[in-house]
């Protein structure tokens, strides 16, 4: 019997393995060799490294948080379309159990082979919309990494920092250090709640 299942997968993936650099570091200590010059004791500060929370900082985005919501309704829609479908190919499949034991063998053989047809029939279009949503939900993470890249940018120059690393990535750090409050607010502020953005130049994410 047709069981069409439905998986999607709640966290974001599109981030995941993100680290936002720009080659500050290069021009930092240059201009800090220049400062102190050869033989003095000046103190050289070591580079800012700033973490990030990327599943946080996609659900509790206005963005983030309108793709969630949809993503959930057609989950649920889809599921209770799949069990209506399933419920009514039962029925039908018991009917042709039970008028088994009165057709003649080619004809049953006939209405089985239809019903089976029908079943795969509807499988597959199932399948579709469930590749459908897949695709929404991908569409969405990659509109929301493209807004995301040059914020992360400008906040990182902003705070003079040299890298964004994934906070899941970090065994130990400074709650001051964490880039994900001010981000979403950036965010919110160039991308909300049903924002689209122009199409990406090709070669892009």
């Amino acid at each position: 019997m047709m069981r069409v299942g439905v998986h999607l997968t709640r966290a974001f993936s599109g981030l995941r393995f993100l680290v936002v650099a720009i080659c500050l570091a290069g021009p930092a200590l240059a201009q800090a060799d220049a400062t102190t010059g050869a033989g003095t004791d000046a103190t050289v500060p070591g580079p800012v490294i700033l973490t990030l929370d990327q599943d946080r900082l996609f659900a509790e985005s206005a963005f983030g948080k309108a793709s969630l919501a949809r993503e959930a309704a057609a989950t649920r829609a889809l599921e209770a379309e799949n069990a209506e479908i399933e419920a009514e190919l039962i029925a039908e499949e018991q009917d042709l159990t039970t008028r088994r034991q009165t057709l003649p063998s080619n004809e049953f053989a006939a209405l089985a082979a239809a019903f089976d047809a029908k079943v795969e029939q509807i499988r597959d279009a199932q399948d579709a919309k469930a590749r459908d949503l897949t695709r929404a939900r991908d569409e969405d993470r990659k509109v929301f990494l493209r807004a995301v890249v040059p914020v992360l940018g400008e906040l990182m120059s902003e705070k003079g920092a040299v890298a964004i690393l994934d906070k899941s990535t970090v065994i130990l750090s400074l709650t001051s250090i964490d880039l994900t409050s001010d981000a979403i607010l950036r965010i919110d502020a160039v991308l909300s709640e049903g924002t689209t953005l122009p199409e990406a130049p090709q070669g892009t994410p």
